[in-house]
């Protein structure tokens, strides 16, 4: 089916191959080369649809994005236009991340201004939690590891997004990472000068700039700074964890605080986290993306993460996967380095944490939720459909079951009962096994890097010649393990136990390590020590 692209047009849907609408007469195939087939969303500014290019071998799908303003007064059309171009612009200088939608073209025609970009196939956020329920702590932690690299990219090229929130995150099929659309309110002037202009600020005040309840206080008042942005992901994480929305919660009518405590069980640690995110006061908020990794004791995660994620992606179009462009177009100081005292307080916290972990023997439950004896939809094994909570022990997971689960995109098997399964030369890259039991494991030849095994029993679990790198394995039981031929390059393996190991022939180059840990283990001149250097240690 071929679209008509006319705001008139009383009949917009005509045969595929047609290249004049029958109702209207208008040309239904752009410059030539995009055919437009759907409608995919509007908003106050613009409309956009799904495309596929005609000019090149496959005719691959791409997003077309209009020029359609709901008012037509001069002072609007204006602004639509800034806005629209600014959109481009900003696209064309961060596109290049494979976490962003590249920029395919910008042109006129016909009087109307057209942005095509890349099509991203895949749910969103938003999409995620209404099929599957809300996540675990350790789920939102694992959001917070994809997204804040990709935000610190932002900002470090000077450019806000302003409108961040779960349905502007689409989980692309091809490779499962997230992907942030929807630059049209991005503010990519971050500067004194800009910040001081009265013309634009006059232009936009009868717009709201973002999306209600995700924008704060002082992005509303058309004074958005990077903070703005951290702000919109805190509430996003509240919506991951509660599946409700700004507008589904209450707020302290004395402190203007969103309410959500009462809807999720998560550690005090996490939730004062979210707590500084939430901040409405400027001054009071973390103020980047590095601080929270910080806090959130993530800090194996930074290099390795922006480093990870610096390589761009090709993704192929898929024209019946679930395209999630229906945007809300109804648009409306640098980020400094933490600093000593936020650097001591996060150390102060996770020393807390350590205690108070340590003070819980048995507990199979990760975060708060050993309080309440309640596990998460994903850790209690009811898998992808599942809602609500379980009570009792987490139900063990069969191999099968899980592999089925992670193609589906679930990272979060915190706390499962995963001991004696067959699950070599598999990738489970990324997922979350936080203080699951993995005894005697078979995870031979497997992709594991940067998942997260923190305080995870591996006892004896075979991992052999499997990919550790940068994986998080602090405080974890790799008694007796079979790490031979192992890659634990960039891995965090702070306080992990390695009585027993055998790491003949790992790769160890640039992993966090002591000397005592290593003492405890069998190594011998084919492994790759932390400086680099083969040999025994």
């Amino acid at each position: 089916m071929s679209y008509c692209l006319n705001s008139n047009c009383p009949q917009p849907n005509n045969p595929q191959h047609a290249d004049i609408c029958q109702a209207c007469g208008a040309k239904l195939v752009l410059r030539d080369r995009y055919r437009v087939l759907r409608t995919l969303g509007q908003g106050g500014f613009g409309a956009t649809f799904l495309a596929q290019d005609e000019f090149l071998p496959g005719k691959p799908s791409c997003v077309i994005k209009q020029l359609r303003p709901a008012a037509t007064t001069s002072n609007v059309l204006e602004m639509a236009h800034k806005l629209f171009e600014r959109e481009a612009r900003t696209l064309g200088k961060i596109g290049n991340h494979p976490q962003v939608p590249r920029l395919l073209d910008f042109f006129e025609d016909q009087q109307q201004f057209y942005l095509v970009q890349e099509y991203i196939s895949g749910p969103t956020l938003q999409q995620e939690i209404k099929e599957s329920g809300p996540l675990s702590e350790a789920g939102v932690k694992q959001f917070l590891s994809e997204i804040l690299p990709l935000l610190q990219y932002i900002h470090s090229q000077e450019v806000i997004h302003r409108d961040i929130k779960p349905a502007n995150l689409i989980r692309r099929d091809q490779d499962r990472k997230l992907v942030l659309i929807d630059f049209g309110a991005v503010k990519d002037q971050v500067n004194q000068a800009a910040a001081s202009s009265t013309s634009e600020q006059t232009a936009l005040t009868n717009f709201a700039i973002g999306t209600p309840g995700f924008a704060p206080p002082e992005q509303m008042a058309l004074r958005p700074v990077y903070a703005s942005d951290i702000y919109a992901v805190g509430v996003t994480c509240i919506y991951l964890l509660t599946g409700k929305s700004p507008k589904d919660l209450d707020y302290n009518p004395s402190t203007g605080e969103m309410v959500w405590r009462k809807y999720v069980h998560v550690s005090d640690h996490f939730a004062e986290v979210l707590k500084k995110m939430l901040e409405a006061s400027v001054r009071h908020r973390y103020q980047s993306s590095e601080e929270i990794m910080r806090a959130l004791d993530l800090e194996p995660y930074l290099d390795s993460l922006a480093q990870g994620l610096a390589t761009p992606i090709n993704t192929s179009s898929n024209t019946n996967g679930r395209g999630a462009y229906a945007e809300d177009l109804d648009l409306p100081s640098s980020p400094s380095s933490p600093s000593s005292a936020t650097e001591k307080l996060a150390a102060a916290i996770r020393k807390r944490r350590e205690r108070r972990e340590r003070s819980a023997p048995g507990s199979y439950i990760s975060g708060d939720q050993r309080s309440y004896g309640i596990a998460s939809p994903v850790a209690s094994g009811t898998l992808p459909n599942s809602q609500g909570f379980t009570l009792g022990r987490p139900k063990k997971l069969d191999a099968q079951t899980l592999l089925t689960a992670y193609l589906k995109g679930r990272r979060d098997f915190a706390s499962q009962d995963l001991s004696g399964l067959e699950l070599s030369k598999v990738d489970l890259s990324g997922g979350i096994f936080y203080q699951a039991k993995l005894a005697k494991t078979n995870f031979q030849g497997s992709d594991l890097s940067n998942a997260d095994f923190g305080q995870a029993s591996l006892n004896r679990a075979n991992l052999r010649d499997a990919n550790l790198g940068r994986a998080y394995l602090s405080n974890a039981d790799l008694e007796g393990a079979d790490l031979r031929g192992a890659d634990l390059s960039f891995a965090y393996l702070n306080n992990a136990n390695l009585r027993g190991a055998n790491l003949c022939g790992a790769n160890l180059s640039n992993a966090k390590i002591t000397e005592e840990q290593l003492a405890l283990a069998k190594t011998n001149w084919t492994t790759v020590l932390p400086s680099g250097k083969r040999g025994f240690w």
